[in-house]
């Protein structure tokens, strides 16, 4: 039995238009595929979102030059209609330009969440609504599972391609008309899939870094979009000593060693904290980067608790979830007690809370007490 036969999707009972987001990666293109296969109409739609040299040709990127003429001939083998949509404008706007203001407040954003929750999950889906769509599918490796009081969103089940962290700030609404088709798989299964589709994107390379970042440089966008954000000062101890100079916060997040170029210290120093209003890259040892306590803004739950929610949390995608205490607060934030500390709490980062598999929402990270501090 070949993947496609294994893990073919069941056929819809009556006609049923999809649209289905096409990036020109191998994911979504299998997620076409899958749909295209059990009988949906389908509509490939890709975004440009950004368009500027390098970038629009590297390897690994998304939404740009190349990656839209292999969306659309992955369209013309799976014989599907294919549109590009200009959403440059809405990109810059939402994702970009707030990546920038981040950076300049001494935070370290994530654009991939702006671009689901701003770009993809808003005016996309409501594009595809437009289309006549009965729902918006992607390449996502996370799991909606229907329950008793609607639809749940679970983490993918290949950890290694588990992408729900980036997903919190879905909301009920949206999850009732979106698709993962790819939730439930293996990323080698879905490169098996395309290699017997005879996919152009089948080798093609996971995308990698920021996808509108040209060769990784992020501080160098920043800088281009705010120029004030690249101001120097002073790198600080954590009484204020002054230790040496920097060529603006934009280059540093908490938990950053490398590039302080500073010596004759008795033990490795890390940046503790960043001070964007006077320019100060605060640093001290590895356990002052030890946090118990984190403030969070800008809550998003796909669950609303009643009063404090016993939840595992990750601060950080690639990390392992942990036990924690969240409790919401009346202006739409919420504070996360850890029951042991996370090191390098980064402000700008997302907090986001989980039951077993299941996300239950989360939030970014406002501040994080150092450990010896919180109550």
């Amino acid at each position: 039995m070949t993947a496609l036969e294994r893990y073919a999707l069941p056929r819809p009972d009556r006609p049923t238009r999809i649209v289905a987001a096409m990036s020109g990666g191998v994911d979504s293109s299998v997620t076409a595929a899958l749909l295209a296969r059990a009988g949906y109409e389908v509509i490939g739609v890709t975004l440009q979102l950004y368009d500027h040299g390098a970038a629009a040709k590297k390897k690994g990127a998304c939404c740009a030059g190349q990656d839209i003429y292999d969306a659309r001939r992955v369209a013309e083998t799976l014989g599907i209609p294919h549109y590009v949509l200009d959403y440059e404008a809405r990109f810059k706007a939402a994702v970009m330009d707030e990546f920038a203001a981040a950076y300049a407040r001494g935070e370290t954003p994530i654009p991939c969440v702006a671009c689901n929750d701003r770009v993809k999950f808003h005016d996309l889906l409501a594009t595809a609504k437009e289309l006549g769509a009965s729902a918006l599918a992607t390449g996502h490796y996370v799991e909606r599972r229907e329950a008793s009081t609607g639809p749940e969103l679970h983490c993918g089940a290949d950890p290694a391609r588990d992408q729900s962290y980036f997903l919190y700030k879905t909301t009920p609404e949206q999850l009732a008309f979106l698709r993962f088709p790819l939730g439930a798989l293996e990323k080698t299964a879905v490169r098996e899939m395309a290699q017997e589709l005879g996919l152009v994107t089948a080798a093609k390379p996971d995308s990698q870094d920021i996808c509108f970042v040209p060769g990784g440089n992020y501080a160098a966008v920043v800088e281009k979009l705010k120029p004030e954000a690249a101001r120097p000062g002073d790198i600080v101890d954590l009484d204020g000593n002054v230790l040496g100079r920097h060529d603006g916060i934009i280059h540093f997040t908490v938990g950053q060693r490398k590039g302080l170029r500073l010596g004759g210290h008795s033990e490795p120093l890390f940046v503790v904290s960043l001070d964007a209003a006077q320019a100060r890259v605060v640093v001290g040892p590895r356990a002052a980067l030890a946090s118990r306590r984190i403030t969070l803004r800008r809550v998003n739950w796909l669950t609303p608790p009643e009063g404090t929610l016993a939840c595992t949390v990750k601060v950080r995608s690639m990390r392992p979830p942990v036990p924690a205490q969240v409790t919401a607060l009346p202006d739409g934030g919420a504070v996360v007690d850890l029951l042991a500390p996370e090191d390098a709490v980064a402000p700008g980062q997302a907090c986001v809370f989980y039951a077993g598999t299941r996300l239950l929402g989360g939030g970014t990270i406002v501040a994080a007490e150092p450990a010896r501090k919180a109550a």
